[in-house]
């Protein structure tokens, strides 16, 4: 851990993302105001002591909001990535392991995906199931499957090759023996990496469907949706569109920091001549 908090990328990255994910749990709990609650009096106030970041065209204090919604925006990317990790992994898992009709199906079934940016291919997704925040995740999650599958399949045939695993398959190992004990421990530092820069960008679509009105519903504190309602109010309070995409922001820079110090740490030969 004192290796891990030396590194200047991950030490950063993971005091931010502690910050976040301190303040989220907070705001599940106690927040200073409602932040549902309309108060017309106060509406479209600049910061101030009473209102840190200022108040919406409602009235509702954004702070509060700003903590009260951070679960559900790290939720969203956290749920979504782990349903791409677990299917995507497993597919990748099982095409470089077997080889052969396994991979040709799971390389056509990850070109197909892949034939799509990820935001148009969520969004397609939400439109078809509706919107709301489980098939944001859905179609985030789906969006990032064929990114996993592909780490996944190149990190399970660069192992294949080793001597170890040609050694277990000499002595009559079975498949799962060898792809629990011998594969899967031996790629979960790329997939590590991979899972905590994807959660950003899982952050980010999640966030870029709430805008375009898939997600979640008003007057849920999400930030996306916080982005979707001040767009009518730019010009009449800067800090409506700043404060939650400064949060946004700070997120995804947070866990792409976190996830760069993890690759120099786990990986060696990506780390810069001399360190």
């Amino acid at each position: 851990m004192k290796r891990y908090l030396r590194h200047p990328s991950f030490a950063i990255g993971a005091m931010l993302l502690v910050m976040v994910v301190v303040a989220s749990l907070i705001g599940m709990i106690a927040t200073p105001h409602d932040p549902t609650a309309l108060n017309p009096r106060a509406r479209l106030e600049s910061p101030s002591w009473s209102y840190p970041f200022g108040t919406d065209q409602f009235g509702r204090d954004i702070f509060s909001r700003i903590l009260a919604g951070g679960h559900l925006t790290l939720a969203t990317g956290l749920f979504a990535v782990f349903l791409g990790l677990v299917v995507g992994g497993t597919v990748g898992c099982l095409a470089g392991y077997f080889g052969r009709a396994v991979d040709l199906g799971a390389v056509a079934f990850m070109d197909i995906l892949l034939a799509f940016p990820a935001v148009l291919l969520a969004l397609g997704i939400v439109a078809i199931l509706g919107g709301s925040v489980t098939n944001v995740i859905i179609a985030v999650g789906v969006a990032t499957v064929p990114v996993f599958a592909r780490v996944a399949r190149a990190s399970v045939l660069s192992v294949m090759v080793r001597p170890y695993v040609k050694a277990a398959v000499a002595m009559g190992c079975t498949h799962r023996r060898i792809l629990l004990r011998h594969v899967l421990p031996n790629i979960l530092g790329p997939m590590l990496v991979l899972t905590t820069t994807t959660i950003a960008t899982a952050i980010l679509i999640g966030s870029a469907l709430s805008f375009l009105g898939l997600g979640a519903a008003p007057p849920t504190p999400e930030w996306g949706v916080m982005l979707s309602d001040a767009r009518a109010y730019m010009r009449l309070g800067w800090w409506l569109t700043v404060v939650p995409g400064v949060a946004v922001a700070l997120v995804v820079l947070a866990l792409n920091l976190l996830g760069d110090g993890l690759r120099d740490l786990i990986d060696p030969t990506s780390r810069p001549e001399g360190d």
